[in-house]
């Protein structure tokens, strides 16, 4: 790709070439002469993927239901694949990414050959390892080893492929995973310059509070990232909730009904009176007493069931639990991406281990910034150059109407 200071020497050279020669009069073949030079010179200088930008060919470990290639996409990138060993992942992935190949297959069982000829070169690698083992929602349970040690696929894959870029995600509670220094020095040894991250997907226009590590290599330099906090006004939980109606209540109070539940909705009560909505908020150890008004973003999403509404009605308290329409706006998704497979609890799953498309699409933006900044710069100083020549045309005319 030229470099701007290159594109504008050209643009100056072309205005003095006009500028200097057209007082002569042999507009038409001076014209000629200019039209012939600029165009044999544009064909070395500006080829056509510099013109425009390079897509960026990228490949999504871990892929999920495809958040984090939906960002990407959002971000200018094209999916060339996605490999994820839940079939109910890939088949979501595959309707949202129809053009992509998509591999169910545990990275160790597949051979990364095998990938490397369904879809050559890539641009950019994306990877969401397994993050269960590394959670503190795991709490006290044992870990699982070999679970965790799924991240250091994402340095084979770099070391195979060479992208010029890389994005992993994970759990912030990654970071104490004792071989979480030596993946880092394996990546730093192909060549990878590194950044880490901590980012609120709240920040980044998601009616969520999840907090998440990015982990971003480039090749070529400093990542240099930087997310500034878009959203003045946080989008809340209020955003999210379908209409009234929609979905079936049950009363809160009835002889079925959980002690603990009906522990959480009073300390709600007590808060906020009895005349005001609310979500009671399961399986958290956050000490908010098991619930979050509805002014606030959701709390994260975890691959179960968590979140029950309650709200008033005159025959007493109703509730019902947020239902996946719901989840996935407050996961940043557009409507348009189809999470049709499955059971409404796989769905949720689906969505609790996965990566909210806007913040990866920021990640990813920023990431790149440098290389489409100077795409730009190369074509907004061609459609300066490409308007001289039609003022130039212009010119000509007149000047030929006059001889």
């Amino acid at each position: 790709m030229p470099s701007s200071g290159n594109v504008k020497r050209k643009t100056s050279k072309c205005w003095n070439f006009i500028s200097n020669r057209w007082s002569k009069p042999k507009g038409i073949i001076l014209f000629i002469e200019f039209t012939a030079w600029f165009s044999l010179s544009n064909l070395v200088a500006w080829p056509l993927s510099s013109l425009w930008g390079e897509i960026m060919r990228t490949l999504d470990l871990f892929c999920g239901a495809g958040g984090s290639s939906a960002g990407a996409r959002a971000a200018g990138a094209e999916i060339l694949a996605g490999i994820d060993l839940d079939p109910i992942a890939t088949t979501t992935f595959q309707d949202n990414f129809q053009t992509a190949k998509v591999f169910t297959n545990r990275l160790e069982e597949l051979r990364i050959s095998e990938v490397k000829r369904s879809i050559g070169k890539i641009d950019l690698l994306l990877a969401s390892p397994e993050c269960t083992n590394h959670t503190c929602a795991k709490g006290s349970a044992p870990r699982n080893e070999e679970s965790r040690a799924t991240a250091m696929h994402v340095v084979d894959y770099a070391e195979a492929f060479s992208p010029r870029w890389f994005v992993m995600e994970n759990v912030v509670h990654m970071r104490p995973w004792s071989r979480y220094e030596e993946m880092k020095n394996a990546l730093q040894g192909l060549g990878y310059n590194l950044q880490e991250l901590v980012v609120d997907a709240s920040h980044h226009g998601v009616a969520q509070s999840r907090r998440r590590l990015f982990l971003v290599g480039d090749r070529n330099k400093s990542p240099g990232i930087t997310l500034p906090e878009n959203c003045r006004r946080k989008r809340t939980v209020k955003g999210i909730l379908d209409r009234p109606g929609k979905w079936r209540t049950t009363p809160l109070y009835s002889e079925k009904r959980a002690k603990d539940t009906l522990a959480r909705a009073e300390r709600a009560f007590e808060a906020l009176g009895t005349d005001s909505s609310f979500l009671i908020v399961y399986y958290g150890t956050d000490g908010s007493g098991g619930w979050q008004p509805l002014t606030r973003p959701l709390r994260t999403i975890t691959t179960v069931d968590r979140f029950a509404l309650v709200v008033p009605s005159e025959n007493g308290p109703q509730m019902r639990m947020l239902q996946v329409p719901e989840l996935r706006r407050a996961m940043g998704f557009e409507t348009r991406f189809s999470f049709e497979h499955g059971t409404r609890r796989d769905r949720i799953r689906l969505l609790g281990n996965g990566v909210c498309p806007p913040v990866m699409e920021a990640v990813v933006r920023s990431l790149t910034k440098t290389e489409a900044d100077a795409a730009s710069e190369v074509g907004n100083a061609r459609a300066k150059s490409m308007n001289m020549i039609s003022r130039a045309k212009m010119a000509d005319q007149r000047l030929t109407q006059a001889i």
